[in-house]
């Protein structure tokens, strides 16, 4: 299988996947869920893909996985394995601008503040609906912030643009876990822009780090 036939694969999985994402917990809805982000880091280990990238997508797919199944485990698995993902995407964007993280205060000085106070505001809107998650949530939220530093040590360009929306889709998940009831009627649709949000921003992270 090509690089090429991989990623067009993940998409078109990533696609089909739509209308499962606000639907009950199953195993082929699972392993739809998984497919995408193997498929993308199929496609990134062809092309001799950064190890560091091909690892944030694998663990991205484990996430995907972890959060797809119900439970308190599940749940922590998921957000552990996303967390790791962001850690290797840190990695990998500071390794390809050869700069340290704090030099994004100075190349988008706008961009890195407003992501440090979404940071901030957490504490307010987020860290007290989260109850005894609230020590895993306040960690996963400095270190997504921190993977956004560091995408803006980079050029503007593709890899910033996916990482805002891997970064919103983030967030709007946390809204929908902690801030909205299951009976909601938004719950559906916020499923559907999670997704979409999420699979762009990966799919723009991987071709824009192949482009530098």
């Amino acid at each position: 299988m090509t690089p090429g036939v991989a990623f067009w694969i993940g998409m078109a999985v990533a696609v089909t996947y739509f209308p499962m994402s606000d639907g009950p917990t199953s195993w082929p809805r699972s392993l739809v869920k998984t497919v995408p982000l193997l498929a993308f880091a199929t496609a990134a280990y062809g092309v001799g893909a950064p190890w560091w990238l091909v690892a944030g997508l694998v663990l991205s797919a484990i996430g995907d996985f972890a959060l797809s199944r119900r439970g308190d485990l599940a749940f922590l698995s998921g957000l552990g394995a996303f967390a790791l993902a962001h850690v290797a995407y840190i990695v990998l964007f500071l390794t390809l601008s050869g700069r340290p993280i704090w030099e994004a205060f100075v190349l988008a000085p706008a961009l890195a503040l407003f992501l440090v106070g979404v940071m901030l505001s957490t504490e307010i809107w987020l860290a007290p609906h989260s109850d005894g998650l609230r020590w895993p949530v306040r960690t996963y939220a400095l270190i997504i912030t921190l993977m956004g530093l560091a995408a803006l040590t980079l050029p503007i360009g593709q890899v910033t643009l996916g990482m805002t929306l891997f970064f919103t889709s983030d967030i709007v998940l946390a809204m929908q876990l902690f801030r909205m009831g299951e009976d909601n009627p938004l719950v559906g649709r916020t499923s559907w822009l999670i997704w979409g949000l999420y699979i762009a921003g990966q799919s723009l992270i991987l071709t824009g780090t192949m482009a530098i």
